[in-house]
């Protein structure tokens, strides 16, 4: 079990660091802490293996942990249908 500590990035919606509460954010590279904008603390929690949690697999949270010193939650995939509301019509010439 590991006690880690979620973060989310006041840049990018739904975007997620997952650490381990001990180290906080400093195994996290400069360079992706430039991307992710400022870290907003969300909560600690308890981490196992078989823990279920609505994005991400918990083993593969500990496992990016363990090897890298944190874990990365992208925001899911945008619908092609949500993106076709931001394209334009070409029957109306409206956006």
């Amino acid at each position: 079990m590991l006690i880690c500590s979620i973060y989310r990035s006041a840049r990018k919606d739904e975007m997620y660091l997952y650490v381990d509460k001990r180290d906080g954010l400093k195994p996290v590279p400069e360079a992706l802490m430039e991307r992710f904008g400022k870290a907003v603390h969300v909560m600690d929690m308890p981490m196992t293996p078989g823990r279920t949690l609505a994005r991400v697999d918990a083993a593969k949270v500990l496992e990016a942990i363990r090897d890298k010193g944190f874990f990365l939650q992208m925001p899911p995939p945008k619908e092609d249908y949500l993106l076709d509301l931001y394209r334009e019509r070409p029957e109306t010439g409206v956006r």
